[in-house]
């Protein structure tokens, strides 16, 4: 145990701050992901794949982490693995925005992963494709769903604090509470709901829940005094203190975030989607069906690549993912 963490520091709910990019998905196009296709190095470095999966086989610790940073990326201009990119004396790079900084891992697997495909095929896979392969094969060593990666994404050259800051805003159980509320559409309130169930993997810090396993009102009594074991209630070192968010089996990719939602959601924004408002009949539907939920995240995980890659002689593909060539 433990040996999930995927940190929780600014208002509580990682996966939440996605809530709100899920409404552009669904009142405006994305770009066009011309150029994709799964099958984009079985000419140029046929061992592209397996390398990365015997890789991640090997890191199954790390998982949540690698997700977790794919989302960052992709929710940043794109798919472009300029979260991976460190900051340089003329560029503040998104590592240092306020909802990564000190919370997203994973930088130094990406790195060893890219390192061993550059070995086969130098100069050939993006590390954009590597971090979006990485999350994948990272699902499935958790016995998550697969999806089809579409493959040809080319690294941007550049990053921005700023941009990350305006695109990852802090999360809170309000703000979770009003993207759900202002969602033009059904489907941008399901994929909203579909990407918070990637919390089934994780742990958050006890900072981020103390309130609510102390003071909350919707919450399960024996659950949240379960909880108190391990989270003091005053201030101090307890604080960092890690707990899984799904109790029951917090190392494996399942239905079990929805199940939870039935006032043992460890987060006060995982009661958001589950109280007698119209996610609840969806919320039901997940936590009873796993096939459901899986065959869902897939496809909102292909629509998530999709958003504007760059490709062709756009961008370029960095010899070392922390670094612009």
């Amino acid at each position: 145990m433990g040996s999930f963490k995927l940190y929780h520091k600014h208002g509580g709910a990682s996966f939440s701050c996605l809530a709100m990019m899920m409404m552009l998905w669904w009142v405006a196009p994305l770009s066009s992901a011309a150029g994709l296709s799964p099958y984009f190095y079985d000419a140029s470095c046929p061992e592209a794949l397996s390398v990365i999966r015997t890789a991640i086989s090997r890191e199954r610790r790390m998982g949540a982490s690698l997700l977790r940073l794919h989302f960052h990326d992709c929710f940043v201009n794109g798919c472009d693995a300029s979260v991976l990119l460190d900051d340089t004396s003329s560029m503040e790079g998104e590592k240092g925005a306020v909802q990564n900084e000190g919370s997203l891992r994973g930088f130094e697997v990406i790195d060893s992963i890219k390192s061993l495909v550059e070995s086969r095929c130098p100069g050939v896979v993006s590390c954009a494709d590597v971090l979006a392969i990485a999350a994948l094969d990272s699902s499935e060593a958790m016995g998550g769903p697969k999806w089809e990666v579409k493959l040809g994404r080319r690294d941007s050259p550049t990053a921005s604090k700023s941009d990350a800051e305006n695109n990852l805003p802090p999360s809170s159980p309000q703000r979770f509470r009003n993207s759900l509320l202002s969602s033009q559409t059904k489907d941008s309130v399901k994929e909203t709901l579909i990407f918070a169930g990637a919390r089934t993997i994780g742990q958050a810090q006890c900072a981020t829940f103390k309130d609510r396993i102390y003071n909350g009102s919707n919450i399960d009594a024996g659950f949240a005094r379960m909880r108190r074991g391990h989270c003091p209630e005053e201030d101090g070192d307890g604080d960092s203190n890690l707990a899984p968010l799904d109790l029951v089996t917090p190392t494996s990719f399942d239905k079990n975030y929805f199940k939870n939602l039935i006032r043992k959601g460890l987060l006060d924004s995982d009661q958001v989607p589950f109280g007698g408002g119209s996610t609840d009949p969806l919320v039901v539907a997940y936590s009873k069906n796993r096939a459901l939920f899986y065959a869902d995240f897939a496809a909102a995980m292909v629509r998530m690549g999709d958003i504007s890659p760059l490709t062709g002689s756009v961008g370029q593909v960095r010899e070392v993912c922390r670094a612009a060539n």
